[in-house]
């Protein structure tokens, strides 16, 4: 692409990436990817393939799809090659094809089909030459479809321009399955089996299909396609264990198939839980889920090296998470990482911290426009640890001064109808240890002193209603106590202490007690606040409660909401900022035999080891677990689940909640079905309602559309196996009373998964139905 717009040139481009495409898969490379560019660039151009639709090209990632075992294409500058015309006898047999791979009816072997992505191409920014070519060769998937290629370039001089082109990926004579992308246990489905001629002759051969992990019958044997034409069979497929499918349909020599499906248990799961740290061997005893199913019976231990990795760990997944208290935790997060990191003797990616920052610091923006106590302490600290962003610094000092003010001529925070003493003295604590966050100045130190002051005067007066362990360790983690006051406090935070049965200590959580924001606190968060109002005690004391914050920890939750997490991490961080040595060996067994053998060697310190496993038998009843690490580190923590699925029963309603769905329905392939839903609800909530929907129903959109229209919904969203029905706020005496349609693409006897109704925090779920399709 020279000067102006040069489409002739661009199409150039449009041209010699196709051929690449054919030459690349007709020769069988399995190299991905070969690019071509030279020095002193003068165009680039962005590519996009996908099947069937052309799509704008984007920046950022790549991503590709995949189709074709002999591909033509449209508007290429030469012929593909051209096979050697059969005997003309009328019709030629399978045998004849010039394919190799897998061994058909004729004794050769046809390469088996197996990758089908819909988009496998896309490549933001690719340079061209100096005469605006670029030639790019990529492996085309195993989808027999049309694709589209189109190119999106521009010059330097900034002229703009865009083309696109398709080719077809076909083969003369192919075999396919239509499958579901998923099934659940038990589904017993007609599966269609399609054989398509694209040659003039009619083509002779035998049909194979064959399954693991599930039975196929009623199919296969001799048949003969005719020319240009088609033919449709169906064969019986049934799962009887979860896991995965695998089917492969073959046509003599010509082609070969093969697709896996993902077949779902359809009990309900359980899930029992262990936790701790590896100071020493454990030796537990655990009652799996009774009546568990042996086939789905999943082991999952995760083990934490130290703060290192769960600060890691953290830094991954903060982001994901939604809420104002989760926004200002990751802000902090991206804010103090390379510090923490570095405190610990790591080092953070600058790039990842960068992107980190700049999506949270919009997210904080928006969530701290308008302040009180619990918002403005929310963000002092996280904002303030940006100090290179100036609308973050303001955003931190803007808080700690609205809180300075906000503080009452008592010393306390908020307050309010309805608040009690013990959530008064949480959110002066709380405010108070925000507002020490910004000391830079003299004056700021000299408004932290005057709130400290102040504070410490209403700490004082209400000691004696301090009755709690909580309470009493969020004023100690305030620092605006000292002395004779501290010391009682930290013996009613010790007070509260307690075992667990590995051995393991938590802050137990008092009834009534509530954190600044009306919620009540988990053990986790309450452990932590302990173990910051306890610093400086013994040291076991401090290894069996960080026991119990290490053994809390997951991934993807972490130990709570956003505020949890902050303080939970400060802890560990506080607690395990040694190393753990290299070539711990990690050896979990049951019942005396292996399950988990693992080694956190140098290149894993510094990540969470995980490993999801099969149980070696069912899990349902008691066993007995021995978990070690050698050598025993106290800084390791893990997490031990075991996981089944036992079958679905009807409970009983649950917080006013119920929902009645159809146990059984008989319908019939591609033609609509009605779903009649009903479903009771307190008042004034919003309510969610997941359908579960067996394989291959899909839904009558005009039907859910019209019910949004007249405001019996408020939306709905659809997947998989599923439709979320979202609704309005019920009047008090109303019930929910639905009916939509749903057209079913599979014949058989197939199962969903439950149904569920949610109101707030309260679930209630409904057995899985039935559907017997024609």
């Amino acid at each position: 692409m020279k000067g102006n717009t040069n489409m002739s040139k661009l199409a150039k481009v449009l041209f010699a990436v196709a051929v690449a495409l054919v030459a690349c898969k007709s020769k069988r490379d399995d190299h991905q990817a070969d690019m071509a560019a030279k020095q002193n660039p003068r165009s680039s151009v962005g590519m996009k393939l996908e099947e069937g639709a052309a799509g704008a090209a984007m920046p950022g990632a790549r991503s590709v799809r995949d189709d074709g075992e002999r591909q033509t294409f449209k508007g290429a500058p030469a012929e593909a090659p051209k096979k050697e015309a059969p005997p003309d006898d009328g019709k030629y047999d399978s045998k004849d094809a010039d394919q190799s791979g897998v061994k058909g009816g004729g004794g050769r072997e046809t390469a088996t089909r197996s990758w089908f992505p819909e988009t496998f191409l896309f490549e933001p920014r690719l340079v061209t030459d100096n005469d605006g070519t670029y030639v790019h060769k990529v492996k085309v998937p195993d989808r027999l479809t049309t694709w589209r290629v189109l190119a999106l370039g521009h010059a330097r001089n900034g002229a703009q321009g865009g083309a696109v082109t398709s080719f077809l990926g076909t083969l003369p004579t192919y075999v396919d399955l239509v499958v579901p992308p998923f099934l659940v246990v038990g589904d017993e489905i007609q599966l269609p089996v399609q054989a398509v001629n694209t040659t003039p002759r009619p083509v002779a051969g035998e049909l194979a299909l064959k399954a693991e992990g599930a039975d196929v019958a009623n199919a296969g044997g001799a048949r003969t396609i005719p020319a240009e034409g088609s033919l449709v069979e169906y064969a019986t497929l049934k799962v009887a264990r979860a896991g995965r499918a695998k089917l492969t349909a073959a046509f003599g020599a010509t082609d070969a198939v093969e697709h896996t499906v993902e077949v779902v248990p359809s009990g309900k799961p359980v899930t029992v839980t262990r936790s701790g740290t590896l100071a020493a061997p454990r030796k537990l005893t655990l009652a799996g889920p009774a009546g568990a199913d042996p086939a789905t019976d999943r082991v999952r231990l995760q083990v934490f090296p130290g703060a290192i990795a769960v600060l890691r760990s953290e830094l991954g997944v903060s982001a994901l998470r939604g809420g104002v208290a989760e926004d200002a935790y990751a802000l902090f997060l991206a804010g103090r990482a390379t510090s923490l990191l570095a405190s610990l003797g790591d080092k953070a990616n600058a790039e990842v911290v960068r992107e980190l920052s700049i999506l949270t610091a919009q997210r904080a923006i928006r969530d701290a426009r308008t302040l009180d106590v619990v918002r403005a302490t929310a963000f002092v600290e996280p904002a303030l640890a940006h100090p290179d962003n100036p609308v973050l610094a303001r955003l931190g000092e803007r808080a700690a001064a609205w809180l300075a003010t906000h503080q009452r001529p008592d010393g306390t925070f908020a307050g309010g109808t309805g608040w009690t003493l013990q959530r008064v003295l949480v959110a002066t604590a709380d405010a108070t240890r925000a507002i020490a966050a910004s000391a830079a100045t003299p004056a700021e130190r000299q408004r932290l002193q005057a709130v400290r002051v102040k504070a410490q005067g209403a700490f004082e007066r209400n000691l004696g209603m301090v009755v709690d362990g909580y309470t009493a360790a969020a004023i100690l983690a305030s620092r605006a106590v000292s002395g004779p006051v501290a010391d009682k406090l930290k013996d009613k935070v010790r007070a509260g202490l307690k075992k667990s049965g590995d051995g393991a200590q938590y802050l137990a959580i008092d009834e009534n007690t509530v954190r600044a924001d009306g919620t009540v606190p988990g053990v986790a968060e309450a452990t932590a606040l302990a173990v910051l109002a306890l610093a400086g005690d013994a040291r076991p004391l401090m290894a069996d409660l960080g026991a119990t914050l290490l053994g809390g920890y997951t991934p993807m939750r972490g130990w709570g909401d956003g505020q949890a997490n902050l303080v939970c991490l400060r802890a560990v961080i506080d607690l395990f900022q040694d190393p753990v040595p290299e070539n711990v060996k990690i050896t979990l067994k049951m019942d005396g035999r292996p399950v988990v053998e693992g080694t956190l060697d140098r290149t894993r310190l510094r990540d969470v080891m995980t490993h999801d496993v099969a149980a070696p038998a069912g899990i349902a009843g008691e066993h007995t677990w021995e978990l070690v690490a050698e050598p025993a580190v106290p800084g390791l923590g893990y997490a031990l689940a075991l996981r089944g699925w036992v079958p679905w029963e009807k409970s009983p309603t649950r917080g006013g909640l119920e929902l009645s769905l159809p146990p059984a329905v008989a319908a019939t392939v591609g033609k609509a079905t009605e779903i009649a839903l009903v479903a009771i609800a307190p008042s004034g909530m919003d309510l969610h309602i997941q359908h579960a929907l067996p394989a291959g129903v899909q839904l009558d959109r005009p039907s859910l559309e019209a019910l949004v229209a007249s405001g019996a919904l408020a939306r709905f969203e659809s997947a998989d196996g599923k439709l979320d029905l979202y609704l309005p706020p019920l009047q008090p005496g109303q019930k929910v009373d639905l009916k939509y349609k749903v057209v079913p693409t599979l014949a058989g006897t197939l199962r969903s998964t439950a149904s569920l109704i949610e109101a707030g925090s309260t679930t209630y779920h409904v057995p899985p139905t039935t559907w017997t399709i024609k």
